[in-house]
């Protein structure tokens, strides 16, 4: 990664930190509420989650049906999504595949899924090209769905808690996506409920057939 605090062995210590003081917290964290409201009567298939961390969306979409591959380069988080998929149950944890792998570079199997999903990740290089990387992995009538943490609220021009990090915006990702190949159906900055949490970026199009 480019900014120094967001490399892998700091991203180690994170979640060592928070697995070490606070499992509970860490297991308790519900899926990504962007995803549910956007995916959850959606038919199942075959789902990419980018960025996933300690696996709640991965898990959340395989006991939905789906078959998933969740990336990540922190291994410490893998281990525990692999542990609590053990957890929740065989079918749901024989439904996931665990790949370490870094987004500033790792690119998805051409064409491959119907739904790719990157929430909140820390871009290292240039958000257009991370976007253009992971949407060809859409296989087409498939989703590509990214939430970005805005370090500065749109509205206001005042820094949210995400100050100071690059992630997904709704300009870069439209821009990035050719409306040749791709419907846009949300692009949109939402503030979270709680207000003064921040604003995200959420976006969802789909490759046209």
């Amino acid at each position: 990664m480019t900014n120094e605090s967001l490399d892998r062995d700091s991203w180690e210590r994170r979640w060592e930190q928070a697995l070490r003081e606070h499992p509970d917290a860490v297991a308790s964290r519900p899926p990504n509420a962007h995803l549910l409201a956007e995916f959850g009567d959606l038919r199942p298939g075959r789902a990419l989650d980018a960025g996933c961390g300690h696996g709640s969306e991965a898990i959340w979409l395989a006991a939905s049906g789906w078959q998933v591959t969740a990336v990540d380069f922190a291994v410490t988080a893998l281990e525990h999504g692999r542990s609590r998929a053990q957890t929740v149950g065989p079918d749901v944890a024989d439904r996931i595949t665990w790949v370490e792998g870094d987004l500033g570079s790792w690119a998805p199997t051409t064409e491959s899924f119907d739904l790719v999903s990157c929430l909140y990740v820390h871009v290292a290089g240039e958000v257009g090209e991370m976007v253009r990387r992971l949407g060809a992995g859409v296989a087409p009538g498939g989703a590509l769905f990214l939430v970005g943490h805005r370090p500065v609220d749109p509205a206001t021009g005042t820094p949210t808690p995400a100050a100071g990090q690059v992630q997904v915006s709704v300009d870069a990702a439209v821009d990035a996506l050719d409306p040749r190949e791709w419907e846009i159906l949300v692009a949109e900055d939402r503030p979270r409920p709680v207000v003064g949490t921040g604003v995200d970026a959420v976006v969802h199009a789909v490759r046209r057939t």
